[in-house]
């Protein structure tokens, strides 16, 4: 099969549609070059925002349905502020932001923390490989301590024993184990629980209890005919050596003691054991274990009480802490809040700060005029019950009942004013607080030039990167076609070289190539003809934009020069009517 024409992807269309316009714009850059020196700084920003704002939208509405948004949202919607429309575009793109996060976070998350691992350690991870080093030789220690000791040795003279069971029985009793051994005594110490001195097993008949005894009093003749052979460890029995005798001097006094008590309770446990009978070993491995037992709860004691008393004063610490901040965060703030102040003083209105000065003024003198009378009250009410004492003890009853009846309507009349005062003090107050908050509500001069100049620094940043883009769409739009028209090539080339020999054999098939090739040839002048109109065409429209575009660049320079002269007037006009009012008021 030969190859056909080259079709335009929908992918390859839309990118014909993006080069046609960055043909433009880089058109109407030039254009622009050319008439830079007819237009002023506000014609070149008001044109390159209305361009970004443009090219910006359509990317939105563009990138929107390749996201796969179920919302549809349009370039005006954009420009217009239309929040019906732009609310749930904006939801959507957070709701998928946020998921996208949740779905590289663990990965993101894993990632960090093994290339933090690679080259740094946390506290935790040393404090642990201090205590696996301490819990080692810990073990080791323990290891030591626990391990075989042997107290006796097999005679050379004895006669040797042929029973392997014998061999192992005899080697246990060498490292001081005493337990029975043989198969029919594990046998029925396995369907039994075992027996202290003083202790009874719950029989199960007679004859097993007769059986039993029969078993313990062979393995006990075994035992001892197996003890005759053997000879006592003299270097390691029953005494201290050098080395424990040092670390016992070594300690304080309290362990000391401990130690000669513990070392008591050995000996009388030993002492013992030496009478025990069959089960005396066990005995001593739960004596050995209650005694374990015992340090351990006592050092569990200590480290609890220890843990309490750090967890105690970890607490105040940390309160104390706690109370520093919160005494540094409310010195910052009150600093804070007195800078801000003064800065509003400064920047405020001085008519305004005048006369909220004056109100605040009036509101002490208002306090103090009301502190003065009521202390003039309380002078004035000790003197008129001094006269009312002093008219009881001079008159009778019914020039008292005036004077109490005079001395209540003065009472009553000077509490009216002192309630009058009170309620114009509050009315006062309302009005300083209405003006204070008038003040804060409006923003300062420096606020309002840092939005201004954090608002140029992004538009910079958005035109930069935008540029940027562009440049890499231009580039690679270039590339892709390039690359698709050489794979059309190549493959063309292949398959006519693949197909020549064969159709060089015979006049039929030469005829039939030569045909494929005229029908190749034509569909390639066809696309030709149909760039070079679609080309024609983008020019045209690109003139026709221009044009409109310069007609628009009259009509804004003619707008700036309109205000500019408007102004001019204005200014004109407010000198003449200044003027004019010297004038008339001299």
């Amino acid at each position: 099969m030969w190859i056909c024409c080259s079709r335009k992807t929908p992918q390859s269309v839309r990118r014909c549609r993006y080069s046609s316009h960055r043909h433009h714009h880089h058109h109407h850059h030039h254009h622009h070059h050319h008439l830079h020196h007819h237009l002023v700084l506000p014609d070149m920003f008001t044109a390159c925002v209305l361009l970004f704002l443009r090219a910006l939208t359509e990317k939105i509405v563009s990138v929107l349905p390749k996201m796969k948004c179920p919302h549809r949202l349009e370039p005006h919607q954009i420009q217009g502020l239309d929040f019906i429309h732009i609310f749930p575009v904006i939801q959507w793109l957070v709701k998928r932001a946020i998921e996208t996060r949740e779905e590289m976070g663990d990965q993101v998350r894993a990632f960090s923390i093994a290339e933090f691992q690679k080259t740094h350690k946390l506290p935790e991870d040393d404090e642990f490989l201090q205590r696996k080093d301490k819990a080692v030789r810990a073990i080791i220690n323990v290891q030591e301590v626990y391990q075989p000791q042997r107290k006796y040795r097999r005679q050379k003279e004895a006669e040797e024993l042929l029973d392997e069971e014998s061999r192992v029985h005899s080697t246990l009793l060498e490292y001081g184990r005493r337990q029975a051994f043989s198969k029919a005594s594990r046998t029925a110490e396995e369907g039994k629980a075992p027996l202290t001195p003083g202790s009874q097993a719950a029989p199960s008949g007679m004859a097993e209890v007769s059986e039993e005894e029969h078993l313990q009093v062979a393995e006990e003749m075994r035992i001892k005919t197996l003890m005759t052979n053997m000879a006592a460890m003299a270097s390691e029995e029953g005494r201290l050596m050098a080395s424990a005798v040092g670390q016992i001097v070594g300690l304080q006094s309290q362990e000391i003691k401990q130690m000669v008590s513990e070392y008591a309770e050995k000996q009388s446990e030993l002492s013992s054991e030496e009478r025990q009978e069959r089960f005396g070993p066990l005995q001593q491995h739960r004596r050995a274990v209650a005694s374990l037992n015992k340090q351990i709860q006592t050092k569990v004691k200590q480290l609890e009480q220890l843990q309490a008393e750090h967890a105690e004063v970890k607490a105040n610490c940390d309160k104390a802490k706690q109370q520093l901040m919160e005494a540094a965060e409310r010195s910052g703030q009150l600093e804070q809040e007195l800078e801000s102040l003064q800065e509003q003083e400064e920047q405020a209105d001085s008519r305004l700060l005048e006369k909220l000065k004056a109100l605040v003024t009036m509101n002490e003198n208002l306090k103090q005029q009301e502190q003065e009378f009521r202390t003039h009250c309380r002078e004035e009410m000790v003197r008129l019950q001094q006269n009312i004492e002093e008219l009881k003890s001079a008159s009778g009853q019914d020039l008292e009942e005036e004077k109490r009846n005079q001395i209540d309507a003065q009472y009553n009349s000077d509490r009216e004013k002192l309630q009058k005062i009170r309620l114009l003090m509050a009315r006062r107050n309302r009005e300083i607080a209405i003006l204070q908050r008038k003040i804060d509500e409006v923003p300062s001069r420096a606020e309002l030039t840092q939005y201004q100049k954090r608002f140029v620094e992004l538009y910079s940043q958005v035109s930069a990167t935008h540029k940027e883009t562009k440049q890499f769409f231009t580039l690679y739009n270039t590339l892709d076609d390039k690359k698709v028209y050489l794979e059309k090539e190549v493959n063309l080339l292949n398959s006519i070289h693949d197909n020549f020999q064969q159709a060089m054999s015979s006049s039929a098939a030469r005829e039939q190539f030569l045909r494929q090739m005229e029908q190749i040839v034509e569909g390639i002048k066809q696309n030709r003809i149909k760039m070079e109109r679609k080309k024609q065409e983008n020019k045209m429209r690109r003139d026709q934009l221009n044009d409109e575009y310069l007609e628009l660049l009259d009509k804004q320079r003619l707008y700036f020069k309109t205000v500019k002269d408007f102004k001019e007037e204005c200014r004109r006009n407010e000198m003449l009517l200044s003027k004019l009012r010297a004038k008339g008021a001299s």
